[in-house]
């Protein structure tokens, strides 16, 4: 068996914070982001509740008994 057959190819994702490559593997620390920049901007939007989830109206809480 040779050293090539233990290695497999790297997987290349693209990063969610700047859509650049990114390499999928335990070598990158920031995984599935490129850096730790767009980790980090990504966990700043994600603390300030930028990606929260629109609220739901009150005429669907009646709905179902809500109130």
């Amino acid at each position: 068996m040779s050293a090539n057959a233990s290695t497999s190819p790297q997987k290349i994702v693209r990063c969610p914070g700047c859509g650049g490559p990114s390499i999928y593997a335990p070598s990158n620390a920031f995984r599935p982001f490129c850096c730790e920049r767009c980790k980090n901007m990504d966990f700043g939007a994600w603390a300030t509740e930028s990606f929260k989830l629109p609220e739901q109206d009150s005429q669907n809480d009646a709905d179902y008994g809500v109130s």
